[in-house]
């Protein structure tokens, strides 16, 4: 309880604080391209369950359709724009809403990728 109270205070705070930049990033990144400043990401939650993690697009639209499944630093895919926000890890930002909707939480586990769980299991 104390946990998840500290989560929701703390998430709001943020997202209050960084709204500025939450704003600006949305308009540059759709901006580039017309397209959704989004990326939604499949990831493992509690007991197994997926949920839908947002971060910021840095890369170009449908860049996970083109089979490729791991991210290098000089990958072709990844725009300018995209470098930035991912050296100062402003693509996690939007994270703050999945905090708030109870999908994740500043302490535990960083969530997986589905297919990544039999790397545990």
């Amino acid at each position: 309880m104390i946990k998840r109270l500290f989560d929701l205070a703390v998430a709001l705070i943020l997202i209050i604080v960084f709204s500025p930049l939450l704003i600006l990033f949305s308009f540059l990144i759709w901006k580039q391209d017309w397209h959704s400043p989004f990326y939604v990401a499949p990831r493992l939650g509690k007991k197994g369950k997926i949920f839908k993690m947002i971060k910021f697009r840095s890369m170009i639209v449908n860049a996970d359709k083109s089979g490729v499944d791991s991210t290098s630093a000089n990958d072709s895919r990844i725009t300018p724009l995209g470098n930035f926000i991912r050296k100062y890890k402003i693509d996690e930002l939007p994270n703050f809403f999945n905090i708030i909707i109870g999908e994740m939480s500043f302490v535990g586990p960083r969530p997986l990728v589905p297919e990544g769980e039999k790397n545990y299991t």
